[in-house]
């Protein structure tokens, strides 16, 4: 299914006199893969707080799916069951249980006191799980502690128990970081293999990383899109130079 799934149209927030988004434009596609880059205090961070729910922009509006929704007035838990998953550069797992554990506890089902206390483990679940653990790369450690897993498994994992949530988003920040160079391999491989069948957008540094995504690339300066396009094409841009490849 190609056409928007995201439209930012115009959003601006500042603090304390900083404008940290300046009117903002851009779309994502459904099942696209989107790379964003830019220097620090570009605004990378702030766009997504604002997609998710965490900060309200001054003006402006992002419109969610088929059904033009808005999401600057929805709370977070509104926006993540509309589909919209987020995952920070520091994977937050339960150390103290298995992979399996981690992954059930993320299942979408129904999360009033009542389906809690009585929720059993079934067949249907149990295929989620397998499904899941195969797609990140973890089938084989669905018994180990979580703990005990490597930092780039630990990412995964993390990712995993956001598709759990069955989300049409993925916002990703910086998986790249802390990663050894098969994880970062791996990495690549499972978001273009999600981007299949949802948008991802993935925040990062590394050059390398984003050059392997082989994707659309948006580059975010002072709040505002200064450049979009292939990774070629805008590493190409004068000003993209002067303000971050530069430096």
């Amino acid at each position: 299914m190609s056409g928007a799934l995201l439209e930012v149209n115009g959003i601006s927030v500042s603090f304390d006199g900083f404008k940290a988004i300046n009117s903002l434009s851009f779309n994502i596609d459904n099942c696209e893969l989107r790379a964003i880059i830019g220097p620090n205090g570009a605004g990378k961070t702030t766009f997504m707080d604002i997609i998710t729910g965490k900060t309200r922009p001054d003006s402006g509006d992002v419109i969610w799916g088929e059904k033009n929704v808005s999401l600057i007035k929805k709370s977070e838990s509104e926006i993540a069951n509309l589909g919209v998953g987020r995952k920070f550069q520091k994977p937050t797992v339960f150390e103290d249980q298995s992979v399996m554990e981690n992954l059930i506890m993320a299942l979408k089902n129904k999360r009033n006191p009542w389906s809690v206390l009585f929720y059993k483990y079934n067949k249907i679940d149990d295929e989620k799980v397998a499904n899941i653990a195969s797609d990140i790369g973890l089938i084989s450690v669905l018994d180990k502690l979580s703990g005990e897993l490597s930092h780039g498994q630990k990412q995964w994992l993390e990712i995993g128990m956001l598709l759990a949530q069955e989300p049409q988003l993925l916002l990703i920040d910086e998986p790249a970081a802390g990663m050894t160079h098969e994880e970062r391999n791996h990495t690549v491989l499972l978001l273009k293999k999600l981007s299949k069948t949802r948008a991802v957008v993935v925040v990062e540094h590394d050059m390398e990383f984003i050059r392997n995504l082989d994707c659309k690339v948006t580059v975010l300066h002072e709040g505002a899109v200064l450049a979009e396009g292939t990774l070629d094409h805008v590493v190409k841009n004068k000003t993209v130079i002067d303000v971050y490849l530069g430096r």
